[in-house]
């Protein structure tokens, strides 16, 4: 049996997956997760983990607050994040990695900088985004512009950083547990989670949870994904100031090419609400709220999602990174509504009722292909470049 399965095993998980092909894998996931019932984000789990934190503590009261566990936001994240541990594990590349404290302290001021850049936005770079372009959101134009500006400005204070400051993140680094590539027993552990992952959905049927478990699965899938690809949004946004490196940018722009023509048949034919994941934030709220979030995933290393994942891996930075995120949505959120400002940063537009169906399909179309154009031009021409 071992020798029938180990080609196919060490295709899987014995290299990294191409980039563009996990593109187009979170593309497809992404549209079946919304024809079942909303699309994927990672701000909404964050902010619930934050908020049941508050409960805990006493610092505030949420008698309709739904449980982590039972909460389809929660489970996203947390499939994410026990989809990564596996793929990990299956792949021996699991380890605790302890940065330098520096890189903790940039982990958690990044967090912060992101949770409160998803409430202002209304999404973080994946649901206020991703999957908010993909619905056809003027919104998700708003934050891109926000995420492009922040990771900008992060890159350029991180070399400022190495030029005038470079002690602040020296110091030696630890790596504990890390796999004895063939040695290892990590593969048996990882088997031994996917397995309790895909029997966890069974449990939840049987307790009247059917679809929790479904939203779990689906977050499993992502998290498997990105692992094996290290496909990554943060480093679309990201590498293009820092190493000119278009790779991620390009497979970015294929994934929202691919999902908003997914999303809107979807929309067209009736079969999901046309003002779903359409955001009240296309102004100031999307543009202040993608510029925090790209300087907080670029200091930190890692998206909402990203995070998740290469926290599933053993990075603690990105563990801290969460820690962050999620009660700084909390804490932002209370502050936003006690102010009256909570989702009135902007407006909602429907960009199918400003430019037809066809118009609003082609204006993401274009925007993305000039988003990948741009980047491919800068990764040959280093204009933009900090390291060439």
């Amino acid at each position: 049996m071992a020798r029938l399965f180990s080609p196919q095993y060490r295709l899987v998980f014995g290299q990294p997956w191409p980039v563009w092909a996990a593109a187009l894998l979170v593309a497809m996931v992404n549209v079946f997760l919304f024809a079942f019932d909303r699309p994927w984000t990672a701000s909404d789990g964050m902010r619930n983990w934050g908020d049941w934190v508050l409960i805990g503590v006493g610092v505030v009261r949420r008698p309709d607050l739904i449980v982590p566990w039972l909460y389809s936001g929660s489970l996203l994240n947390l499939g994410v994040l026990f989809g990564g541990l596996a793929a990990a594990l299956l792949s021996r590349e699991f380890a605790v990695r302890v940065p330098p404290r520096g890189e903790l302290v940039k982990g958690g001021l990044g967090g912060l900088a992101m949770g409160a850049g998803a409430m202002l936005a209304l999404g973080c770079n994946i649901g206020g985004f991703f999957s908010a372009t993909s619905a056809l959101s003027l919104s998700g134009f708003g934050m891109m512009l926000g995420l492009g500006v922040g990771a900008f400005l992060a890159i350029r204070y991180l070399m400022w950083e190495v030029a005038h400051r470079p002690t602040w993140s020296m110091g030696r680094g630890r790596v504990l547990a890390a796999a004895r590539r063939e040695k290892s027993r990590q593969p048996v552990a990882g088997v031994v989670i996917l397995a309790a992952l895909v029997l966890l959905p069974f449990l939840y049927a049987r307790t009247g949870y059917a679809p929790q478990g479904i939203f779990l699965l689906f977050g499993v899938a992502f998290g498997m994904i990105f692992q094996r690809s290290r496909f990554c949004l943060v480093r679309a946004f990201r590498e293009p100031f820092l190493s000119g490196n278009a790779e991620h940018t390009r497979a970015a722009a294929l994934a929202l090419i691919v999902c908003t023509l997914g999303f809107a048949i979807l929309k067209f034919t009736d079969l999901k609400d046309k003002s779903e994941w359409v955001f009240p934030s296309a102004g100031a709220g999307a543009l202040v709220g993608g510029l925090l979030f790209g300087i907080g995933m670029t200091l930190a290393g890692g998206c909402g999602a990203g995070s998740i994942w290469r926290a599933g891996e053993g990075q603690l930075k990105l563990w801290i990174a969460i820690a962050g995120f999620a009660l700084a949505a909390s804490f932002t959120r209370l502050g936003l509504t006690a102010a009256g400002l909570a989702g009135k940063l902007g407006v909602a537009v429907f960009l199918p009722s400003a430019f037809g169906w066809g118009g609003a399909v082609v204006l993401v179309i274009v925007v993305m292909a000039a988003w990948a154009a741009a980047a491919t031009w800068n990764e040959a021409s280093g204009r933009f470049s900090a390291l060439q």
